[in-house]
Order: structure tokens, then C-alpha cells, then sequence
């Protein structure tokens, strides 16, 4: 396994920020995209469960559309890509069900071997809890996904910016997310910074590690 060094991870989580203005010029190469995609597809999540959905959306004509709900950000033009993270909001047994069939064909097991996490993964998400908890927790999770396509991003020397400044109602309706069972949760840009962005060069404002970890 190779691996980058310490200051090379540091370098790119220090020289990586929310990009306020894209180069609408500049595009992300395929194979950059394709490295994303499956970054995005290697997420982790609790139990293994992946109760998401990544919207790539491509049609300049509905980014368009979609601008106008996002508060008017340029970024959802601008930007090379579009990814609209959605999480299932209704999780139910069948999902679990669905992951164990997964992890038992993947790893050439049987389902009936994989019982007890059949058994913690309903216990602990499904069973006894009310819409709105299993939506929370499916919400959380796609937040996982997301900070990994940032520091993703960041280590191929893409910009990116995370954005929760849209109507997850109207994404919902003109996406057509709720017939498909899906709930709109925060929405990522892709591209490369404008030379004309002030913040580019700004200092990175994070208070002091002492602030904000304890050791116990």
C-alpha cells in the first residue's frame, strides 16, 4: 500500500476552502470524475447500510432551473459538476435486507451467517423507531459521504464547496426525489477555483487545536 506523506495530506486540507466563484471554462477531467464517483461509492457509513443516493447533475438546462432555489449561487452554474446528496427517507427492514444479500454475495458467505448483524442493524436503526428517526439518522450519515468527496477532491487538487443554501423542498419537487423514496440532504460543487474569487487566497479561520481537541 502506498500512502502520501503528512505534509501532503496537511498541504491540500490547508489549501482547500468553500470555492465561492468557479471557472466556468475549466472542467473536470473524466478520469478525475470517474476517481470521485468511486470515492463517493467507498463512503463510509454505520453498519454499512449506504442510505443515499448521489445526484450528478449534468443538463446545463436544469442546473438553471435549480439556481433560482439555491438562493441564486453562481456555483450551480459555474461549477464543473453538480452532486446532489440524497438519503432514503424511510428506511425499513427491506434495506437492511438488501445490504446483507450484498455483503453475502461480495464475500461468498451465506445470509443466515450474517444474522447478527442482520439482527444489531434492525435493532439499532430500524426496529422501534419513528419515520423522522430513521430519516435523522439516514440524514447524518449522507453527511459522512460528503465530507469524504471534500477531502477527495482536496488530494486531486479539486475545488469543491459544500452548500446547505437551497430549498430541499423545491430540489424534492423538480428533481422528482420523493416518488423515488429520496429526500434531498446538502448539495457539493466541483470545479476549478476564478482567479477572481477573493477568498482563494484568504487564511484559513479554525480556532486553535488546543480549542477544539481534548485529550482525556
Amino acid at each position: 500500500m502506498s500512502t502520501i506523506t503528512r505534509n501532503q495530506l496537511l498541504d491540500q486540507l490547508n489549501w482547500r476552502y468553500a470555492t465561492k466563484q468557479f471557472d466556468p471554462s475549466k472542467k473536470i477531467s473524466a478520469e478525475d470524475w470517474d476517481t470521485l464517483e468511486e470515492a463517493l461509492r467507498l463512503s463510509a457509513s454505520s453498519v454499512g447500510l449506504q442510505p443515499w443516493k448521489f445526484l450528478v447533475v449534468e443538463d446545463p438546462e436544469l442546473r438553471a432551473t435549480l439556481q433560482p432555489v439555491s438562493y441564486g449561487q453562481s456555483q450551480i452554474v459555474d461549477a464543473s459538476h453538480l452532486v446532489v446528496f440524497t438519503t432514503k427517507f424511510n428506511l425499513s427492514e427491506a434495506d437492511v435486507d438488501a445490504h446483507i444479500a450484498k455483503t453475502a454475495e461480495v464475500r461468498g458467505i451465506s445470509v443466515e451467517d450474517l444474522a447478527p448483524l442482520r439482527g444489531m442493524a434492525v435493532g439499532g436503526i430500524i426496529a422501534g423507531k419513528s419515520e423522522e428517526e430513521r430519516r435523522n439518522w439516514a440524514f447524518n450519515q449522507t453527511y459522512i459521504a460528503l465530507g469524504n468527496l471534500l477531502t477527495s477532491a482536496a488530494l486531486l487538487g479539486i475545488d469543491a464547496c459544500p452548500m446547505e443554501g437551497f430549498s430541499r423542498e423545491e430540489y424534492d419537487r423538480i428533481l422528482g426525489l420523493t416518488e423515488q423514496g429520496l429526500a434531498s440532504a446538502a448539495v457539493v460543487t466541483l470545479g476549478y477555483r476564478s482567479s477572481e474569487d477573493k477568498y482563494g487566497n484568504a487564511p484559513k479561520v479554525r480556532f486553535d487545536r488546543d480549542e477544539v481537541i481534548l485529550h482525556l
